[in-house]
């Protein structure tokens, strides 16, 4: 009973916080685990798009792969986004990441929740490095606004991560992904994109334009593109992201 309080009362403190369209910074992600087979040395950490759970987005995994996406000794992690006011939705609560002020890449970016959401994201990432998983064995990336999120979170605040991935995703024009990138010394992490070129929602020219940019600030990218997808998730795709995880957090995994 003790602990069902608990949780009411979390829950009413973040409702109170969401009324005025914050996110509680102390919040704890849900998250949705696909452990590795033998001894962990590796994570993967994979956000969701708008509106999506981690359950979610590991059961469209699962059923366009036909198998969980899985590793001997990568542990993948599919965390849930808080509840939060989102405007393109007229400010319905929605699991989104971060809010937008419109889904364009010719905005400026609601760095208020992006940068919240770093903050939270980062506190998953020092519990794996806490485990013991050296961040050099970390890969973080997603899907849609996922992806965006990852490429915030890694390109800004841990540029020591193994990899980033970003799946049907784009930055802003003038984000600020592209300023910390050229402001900073050391080499960044790289990135893996796909993109539909049918997609409708995430259009492929604003996919194509981040990696572009990203790329002539010095980032090594793979950006495969999927001639008849639209804004979703296919068997090839998931195959060639598991072939990059492999090379990049390499084990002996066949």
């Amino acid at each position: 009973a003790g602990s069902q309080e608990e949780s009411r009362s979390a829950r009413s403190a973040d409702l109170s916080l969401l009324a005025g369209g914050g996110v509680n910074m102390a919040v704890h992600l849900q998250r949705n685990i696909v452990a590795q087979t033998k001894k962990h040395t590796a994570s993967v950490i994979f956000l969701h798009g708008s509106g999506d759970t981690g359950q979610g987005i590991r059961a469209w995994i699962k059923d366009a792969l036909k198998q969980e996406l899985n590793f001997q000794n990568i542990r993948v992690i599919y965390p849930t986004a808080p509840l939060r006011p989102y405007i393109p939705m007229k400010g319905t609560l929605s699991n989104v990441w971060f809010d937008r002020y419109s889904i364009s890449n010719n905005c400026p970016e609601h760095l208020e929740s992006l940068d919240s959401m770093c903050h939270i994201l980062g506190n998953l990432v020092d519990e794996e490095v806490k485990a013991g998983v050296a961040k050099d064995r970390l890969i973080l990336g997603g899907f849609s606004m996922g992806g965006t999120m990852a490429m915030h979170l890694a390109y800004r605040f841990h540029q020591q991560v193994a990899g980033v991935f970003a799946l049907s995703s784009f930055l802003n024009k003038d984000s600020v992904v592209y300023e910390a990138v050229q402001s900073t010394k050391t080499s960044m992490p790289e990135l893996f994109q796909c993109h539909g070129k049918n997609d409708q929602l995430v259009l492929y020219e604003w996919g194509k334009e981040s990696c572009l940019h990203l790329q002539s600030l010095g980032v090594k990218t793979t950006f495969n593109t999927f001639p008849n997808l639209n804004h979703e998730l296919c068997k090839s795709e998931l195959e060639q992201l598991k072939s990059w995880i492999l090379h990049k957090l390499p084990n002996g995994e066949q």
